[in-house]
C-alpha cells in the first residue's frame, strides 16, 4: 500500500530541512538516501547502512572506531589551524 502525503518545509540557510514525524515515521529508517531522479528529488528509506557502506570497506571496523578515528583526525585538524 502506498501513502500519500504532502508538505512544504523551509532550506535553512545551512541548507537543511527538518523531515515532519509523519515523514520520518513512513521511512521507517534513520538513514536515507537522497536521489535525483529526472526534475524530482526522492528521500528513499536505507534499511541496511551497512550494505550500502560494503563497497568502501576492506573488512568489518566497529563504529566505535570509526568515531574515535574521526574525533582524533578533527582534534588535529583544529590544532593544525590554530
Amino acid at each position: 500500500m502506498m501513502l500519500e502525503a504532502e508538505k512544504t518545509v523551509k532550506i535553512s540557510s545551512k541548507g537543511q530541512i527538518t523531515l515532519p514525524r509523519q515523514f520520518r515515521e513512513m521511512l521507517q529508517s534513520d538513514i536515507v538516501r537522497i536521489v535525483a531522479d529526472g526534475g524530482a528529488i526522492k528521500i528513499e528509506p536505507v534499511k541496511d547502512a551497512a550494505g550500502t557502506l560494503r563497497r568502501y570497506a576492506g573488512r568489518y571496523v566497529p563504529a566505535k572506531k570509526i568515531k574515535e578515528k574521526a574525533w582524533e583526525e578533527a582534534l588535529g585538524e583544529k590544532h593544525l589551524r590554530g
